[in-house]
């Protein structure tokens, strides 16, 4: 009895040696305000749960696959990840298919679920929007590809107004000289709106790279973050029924900038209409009156994040992993 036990005791051991060798983390939470207490614990930890990318963009939770899929960009893929099975490619190429000119050929980058469950994602490298048949047979369905006859620069992230209205940025980001490249069409890097009924829209063009873009729970206010570090904001607009107006800056980076690495990107609007918004040092959590409360400090540039259906976790795309924190 007492060598059965040994051995019992011994597997347990080399069990829990493995599951604490297999966990890595980085980084830390830093709290700025008492309310960050309200969104995470500093103890709480960040988890890699995968790595080896180039550059990991647009995470998405897929209530039909049960995963989290993001892009890495250059090298045109799409990833999968969930707790069974771990990390797959879900497709490839995934936003440079050759339709167009384009020197850098990166895949996609911002991801969406529509109200149909359907999979919309940024094209960077066929600058274009597009939507996937479904999430098997997969096939590329364009929403829009051009401006008035020119081609977009490369779509960069996307959200949807829950009046079906679709508004997305569109940066030099995917064009090799960016603004002085060749192959820009356009004069301006602008945000678009496109209607429920097909009409498109530039409703801000005067943002050097627009870049990360939600929209307030209350459906009122057009959250941009400017991706340029010589002028690091977020800016709000006024959504009205025929673009936007009042543009006011939101949160000014300028400061942190200065002592941390990494540039506004993506961002998300929590149901409490907090912002967590990548930036310097890693995922910002800001308040819906502007406030910093503090910060996922990933230690790596950090691109995008998003949370799972029920707001336990909030996922990290960071640089060459994939991240998660629970809330």
């Amino acid at each position: 009895m007492k060598k059965i036990q040994f051995i019992l005791l011994k597997c347990l051991i080399v069990l829990t040696i493995t599951n604490a060798q297999e966990k890595r983390t980085i980084g830390s939470i830093e709290q700025l305000k008492p309310e960050m207490s309200k969104f995470i614990s500093i103890d709480n930890e960040i988890e890699i749960l995968a790595e080896g990318f180039e550059w990991s963009e647009g995470p998405v939770w897929v209530n039909e696959l049960n995963a989290i899929l993001f892009s890495d960009v250059p090298s045109n893929k799409i990833y999968q990840w969930d707790e069974s099975s771990g990390l797959k490619v879900f497709i490839e190429p995934s936003g440079y298919t050759g339709v167009v000119p384009n020197n850098t050929k990166k895949g996609s980058n911002g991801l969406v679920i529509n109200k149909e469950g359907q999979l919309v994602l940024c094209m960077v490298g066929d600058r274009r929007v597009s939507r996937l048949s479904d999430f098997f047979e997969k096939k590329f369905i364009p929403i829009i590809d051009n401006f008035k006859g020119n081609l977009f620069n490369s779509p960069n992230d996307l959200v949807y107004a829950e009046n079906g209205d679709l508004f997305f940025t569109d940066p030099p980001g995917g064009l090799l000289k960016k603004d002085d490249d060749e192959l820009k069409e356009l004069p301006f890097n602008g945000v678009f709106k496109l209607t429920k009924s097909g009409v498109l829209s530039l409703v801000i063009k005067n943002l050097t790279r627009p870049n990360g873009i939600g929209i307030s729970k209350d459906q009122k206010t057009l959250y941009v973050s400017n991706s340029d570090p010589n002028n690091p904001i977020i800016m709000s607009y006024e959504i009205l029924p025929d673009g936007v107006k009042n543009p006011k800056v939101f949160f000014d980076g300028k400061e942190l900038s200065k002592k941390y690495i990494g540039n506004f990107d993506g961002l998300k609007v929590h149901p409490s209409g907090a912002i967590f918004s990548t930036g310097p040092g890693g995922v910002l959590i800001i308040s819906k009156d502007g406030e910093h409360l503090g910060t996922i400090k990933t230690s790596e540039r950090t691109s995008n994040c998003n949370f799972d259906n029920d707001y336990n976790y909030l996922y990290m795309t960071t640089d060459m992993y994939l991240t998660r924190v629970k809330l």
